[in-house]
């Protein structure tokens, strides 16, 4: 029988005197709970099957491959570092951490995404003369550094084709906003131009762990995210094969190839869209997390918008 105690203790000290990773895999449940015990101090971590051990070591060597990528195979975009500066010196200025949509699209801009063209509108006589600029159909979104879930306070109105749809709107949501949160600074409504019909709403995002730093996501958006839960990894930053290899990763990827008839998404566009984000996120190591939710591809050749988004500073 194995002597459980002997064992970790023996198992920790050579662990100790290598600067390889060392893993455990200590089954029995209760019985070996104090070989456990004595590994953990010794900094070993323990598996209950070997087969999870073994994963671990492959997720350490293929995170090892990564960092001794040559920056050759990297992709490197021309981007304007000193506006998403601006947008953060702004922020944190006014003693904030977060950054909504009417200020995240100036990053997004900074570096070469598409958003939709917008306006802020501080009532509702400006809200009707922004729309006529923009043309119609427009959609009005509630503006303000403190609501950062716009649906949740009925925060978004889209369709809307004439100047009184919009001055109700504006009264309407601003009313809703104050009610839900009193304490919340409202800068308006965002004017914002109605993205065309036919595309696919994705979702790409990014959050920071302590370990192993950026984890970019990707999968598809909208309101079925938390749903569906089709999400796939990578850690910044990463090469043009591994993002597209990421599209095939998910198991909805066939909506991409195009299905009943619908053409095939602009995967190009989808690539060039994580490949960005992922050097955003090496840039500015203050960015904990981002949000882009959707992003609408369209057909192959016609790109895709970042409609809505968020990030998040470190303190």
């Amino acid at each position: 029988m194995t002597q459980i105690r002997e064992t970790a203790e023996a198992a920790g000290k050579l662990a100790q005197q290598t600067d390889k990773p060392v893993l455990a895999c200590f089954m029995g449940e209760a019985k070996v709970n104090v070989g456990i015990d004595i590994l953990a101090d010794y900094g070993v971590p323990n598996y209950p099957f070997p087969e999870r051990a073994a994963s671990s070591f492959r997720a350490m060597a293929d995170y090892r491959q990564i960092r001794l990528r040559p920056e050759s195979e990297y992709v490197h975009f021309d981007v304007d570092h000193a506006a998403t500066q601006a947008v953060f010196d702004r922020v944190r200025s006014h003693e904030r951490l977060s950054i909504g949509d009417a200020e995240a699209r100036d990053i997004l801009e900074a570096y070469g995404m598409r958003t939709p063209e917008s306006l802020l509108a501080a009532t509702p006589a400006e809200a009707v003369e922004m729309a006529a600029q923009i043309g119609y159909p427009v959609v009005l979104k509630i503006a303000s550094p403190d609501i950062l879930h716009k649906t949740d306070v009925g925060g978004v109105k889209v369709g809307l084709s004439n100047a009184e749809d919009v001055q109700d709107a504006f009264e309407l949501m601003t009313y809703r906003a104050e009610r839900y949160l009193p304490e919340a600074h409202l800068w308006g409504c965002q004017v914002q131009e109605m993205a065309p019909p036919g595309g696919l709403e994705i979702l790409v995002g990014m959050n920071r762990d302590s370990q192993f730093g950026p984890l970019v996501t990707f999968g598809i958006g909208g309101i079925y995210v938390e749903v569906l839960k089709d999400v796939t990894f990578r850690v910044a930053p990463f090469t043009l094969r591994d993002a597209e290899n990421m599209l095939k990763e998910i198991r909805t990827h066939a909506l991409l190839d195009g299905v009943r008839g619908k053409p095939p998404m602009d995967k190009a566009a989808i690539v060039d869209t994580l490949l960005r984000i992922g050097q955003l996120v090496q840039d500015f190591p203050e960015i904990t997390e981002l949000d882009i939710n959707p992003l609408i591809v369209y057909p192959k050749g016609q790109g895709a918008i970042a409609i809505d988004m968020r990030l998040i500073l470190s303190k």
